[in-house]
């Protein structure tokens, strides 16, 4: 059984809707998920985990919540060379540009991003819930 993390920050609760949706899939596919909040993961723990989804939503100039999440996050992609991850999160505003922008980061880490990031404009609606889901299953 592969073992998968959800690692996000969320600050209105779209993004942990999303987290969610994205445990639950990877849980329907057969793994077993651990929602984390972006506080109890760290670099050390990115061994213990098969495959890992970051969520995160876009903030102010379309960056990473920059407080917790952009910290830690810089502190694991050292360790994420060889990683299937995959990427979600909501936004409020723009054209997904810090989406782009992370996933290039995370390529040029050597991260293997296993599916197409899924982004949410504001809460996640039926489509985007389904999404996530397939995108659980696809790090399962």
């Amino acid at each position: 059984m592969s073992k998968v993390a959800v690692v996000y920050w969320s600050g209105t609760g779209n993004t942990e809707a999303m987290a969610n949706a994205v445990a639950d899939g990877a849980k329907k596919a057969g793994a077993e998920a651990e929602l984390l909040g972006c506080s109890d993961f760290s670099a050390a723990k990115v061994a213990e985990y098969d495959a890992i989804a970051f969520g995160c939503p876009a903030m102010g100039a379309e960056v990473l919540e920059e407080s917790e999440f952009e910290p830690m996050f810089e502190a694991c992609k050292g360790a994420l060379d060889g990683k299937k991850i995959a990427l979600f999160g909501s936004y409020g505003w723009g054209d997904g540009e810090w989406m782009r922008n992370w996933e290039e980061d995370c390529k040029a880490a050597g991260a293997e991003l296993a599916c197409d990031s899924v982004m949410s404009n504001e809460g996640p609606g039926d489509a985007e819930v389904k999404s996530c889901e397939d995108l659980g299953a696809a790090l399962a």
